[in-house]
């Protein structure tokens, strides 16, 4: 990226008075979220979820990119094993509550509810939650919402959600100072203001930058307040979000901002044209839900929340200790291995023998080193034991 904070020879936007007024006027524009130079998530967020914007469009996410989700019917059989350990924990109520948040066009509510067996099903209250339209196809049994249902009793399950919370990205530079960096339309670049307030703290404390020139982190505040605020709507049960992840020993140097489109990675452009994705710092999140987090502290104190939010019932209990482990780790809790089938079916089954071969492919997949399996799953219990323990 070129540094435009730095002193400019005459000629240039610094020596220039009317350029320099236009990149002052920008610089005000960014802070306002309007066009022109904006930070990241002001401008991602109008490009996914913007009038015309990449998660409004008609083919969807699968248009783009595979996620677990896609990859295998595996993946949603193993969600409706741990719904169904929720359940027994919950002791079996009446209402059984599964949420999908940024379920796409349903695929893995879907699946979920062919999964489940028939006495849970009859019990099971079924939400997507997503910005687009409802799907015309979209069985009836779902309940299809752009915000989480208040209060939550079951299973709260993000799948590839917070690596789509937009975020701000921070850059360094020469002089050691950490500032926004700001993004144009086409995906043009330059560096804004130093970063202050509670960004500047998160950065701090979960992603802090060597006063390195070009050394870049994604600012997770956001995500952590996403996951808090989803936390909150669950009375008893787990939520659970997966993604690709990172943690505060293993941050990449440069950050992880990147798009799709069809299948193939891209510059990230904000535009609509292409998703825009970065890496999740699942370890900040874990800490964000507390039974001090602003909706309970205000039903605590008997204030109103923000308008912006629902707060829970009064019954609802404070989240556990989270706990994070890989992909891998958790399928494999919930019976799916990738192990081949024994050989012997293959001689006295082999219908069967093919059949298992194919989905014990699909479980590798789903759990291999350097790909799906890597993936992080924060486990968040709220009034049981956690499933996967």
């Amino acid at each position: 990226m070129t540094d435009e904070t730095a002193p400019e020879p005459e000629g240039t936007a610094g020596g220039n008075p009317d350029a320099r007024d236009r990149d002052e006027a920008h610089d005000r524009d960014a802070r306002r979220g309007g066009t022109g130079w904006r930070g990241w998530r002001a401008a991602a967020e109008a490009a996914l979820y913007g009038p015309g914007g990449f998660y409004r469009r008609p083919e969807g996410p699968a248009g783009h990119f595979r996620t677990s989700v896609h990859a295998s019917p595996l993946f949603a059989q193993a969600v409706a094993r741990l719904l169904c350990q929720v359940d027994e924990a919950l002791g079996r109520p009446s209402e059984l509550d599964f949420v999908d948040m940024g379920a796409g066009r349903g695929e893995l509510v879907t699946g979920v509810l062919a999964a489940l067996p028939a006495d849970v099903t009859e019990r099971t209250r079924a939400y997507a939650v997503e910005l687009a339209d409802r799907p015309a196809a979209l069985d009836e049994r779902i309940t299809w919402l752009d915000t989480p249902p208040a209060a939550v009793t079951g299973l709260l399950f993000a799948n590839e959600w917070l690596d789509n919370v937009p975020v701000d990205v921070a850059e360094v530079d020469p002089a050691g100072v950490p500032r926004l960096v700001l993004v144009a339309d086409d995906g043009t670049e330059r560096l804004g203001e130093p970063v202050t307030g509670a960004d500047a703290d998160w950065l701090t404390r979960w992603w802090p930058l060597p006063a390195e020139e070009g050394l870049r982190a994604e600012i997770g505040l956001p995500r952590d307040t996403a996951w808090a605020s989803a936390v909150d709507r669950v009375v008893r049960g787990v939520a659970v979000a997966v993604d690709y992840a990172h943690t505060v020993d293993t941050r990449p140097p440069f950050g992880t901002l990147t798009g799709f489109r069809e299948g193939r990675e891209t510059a990230p452009v904000p535009d609509g044209a292409c998703d825009i994705t970065a890496h999740v710092a699942l370890d900040a999140c874990a800490t964000a839900p507390t039974a001090h987090t602003p909706l309970r502290a205000a039903q605590n104190r008997g204030c109103a929340p923000p308008e912006t939010a629902l707060a829970p019932p009064a019954t609802a209990h404070a989240p556990s200790p989270a706990r994070l482990l890989t992909q891998r780790a958790a399928l494999r809790a919930l019976h799916i291995t990738g192990a081949r089938p024994p050989l012997a079916l293959a001689s006295t089954n082999p219908s069967a023998y093919v059949r298992a071969l194919a989905s014990a492919g699909e479980a590798a997949e789903l759990t291999a080193p350097g790909g799906l399996g890597d993936f992080g799953w924060l486990i968040q219990p709220v009034g049981i034991p956690d499933p996967l323990a």
